[in-house]
């Protein structure tokens, strides 16, 4: 049987998802994060998927989501807030790690990784920082955080007008974000498993940063068979079916 149990991980509100006759066992890790204006109980379709398959798997509340408290802080302030919640949720996964390795409950090192959209981007970042992350998954996310960046702040001066930052302030969102962007550091990736997943009529992330980002991976893959993109023609914002069975087939044939 599968349990989904409620835990505090350093200080993060948390599912886990795990066979109910293995939770005390040493298992392979997963964690994945969910999208904005998200929560973690929206993945548990996926979590179950992968516990079912041997899987141990972490599904974390993000700053200013689900049970930490989404309602405190107005819907502008959350958008701007966008990358500071990203760069949040990559501190934290290393809190995730290391609360289950020093109870013993890692099967040989084998971690990985996985988000969608603001997860996904979550996930691509992560990859420039911690080479534990053995294997990953990013659904419609963009790999390309500095650009997305400029996207992002484009489209919310479109809808806000005048932002409540400075230009001071953005420029220096930009200088850190370099030191999390993946697309200017692919060398980091090492030839780990990675698998893109992207709808190509998103309207949200670009489908292109994900696509041509792959591109430019692959040809420094020596085993191509490591990195692999979906694309699922005529789909939106939103993740299918088809997008989670293939996230479970990936990391049981990777992880």
């Amino acid at each position: 049987m599968i349990g989904i149990t409620k835990q505090e991980i350093g200080g993060v509100p948390s599912l886990v998802v795990v066979d109910s006759q293995k939770e005390s066992d040493a298992l392979p890790l997963i964690t994945y994060f969910h999208g904005f204006t998200s929560a973690k109980e929206h993945n548990l379709p996926l979590a179950f998927l992968l516990a079912e398959k041997g899987y141990r798997v972490v599904l974390p509340d993000s700053q200013h989501h689900g049970e930490r408290g989404e309602h405190e802080v107005s819907p502008v302030k959350r958008q701007l807030a966008f990358f500071h919640i990203v760069m949040q949720n990559i501190k934290e996964l290393e809190l995730i790690k290391n609360h289950f390795q020093e109870a013993g409950l890692i099967l040989d090192g084998r971690i990985g990784l996985a988000g969608t959209s603001m997860g996904g981007i979550t996930t691509a970042a992560a990859l420039t920082q911690y080479p534990w992350i053995k294997t990953a998954a990013v659904l419609m996310g963009s790999p390309k955080l500095t650009s997305f960046a400029k996207f992002l702040i484009a489209s919310y001066r479109e809808k806000l007008g005048d932002l409540p930052i400075t230009e001071e302030e953005i420029e220096q969102l930009y200088d850190t974000l370099t030191r999390y962007d993946l697309s200017m550091q692919v060398e980091r990736l090492n030839d780990r498993p990675l698998l893109f997943w992207h709808g190509d009529q998103d309207p949200t992330v670009p489908f292109d940063d994900s696509y041509s980002f792959y591109q430019q991976a692959k040809m420094i893959y020596n085993n191509v068979a490591n990195i692999h993109f979906l694309r699922e023609k005529n789909r939106g914002h939103k993740v299918s079916r088809y997008a989670i069975v293939e996230t479970a087939k990936w990391f049981t044939s990777h992880l």
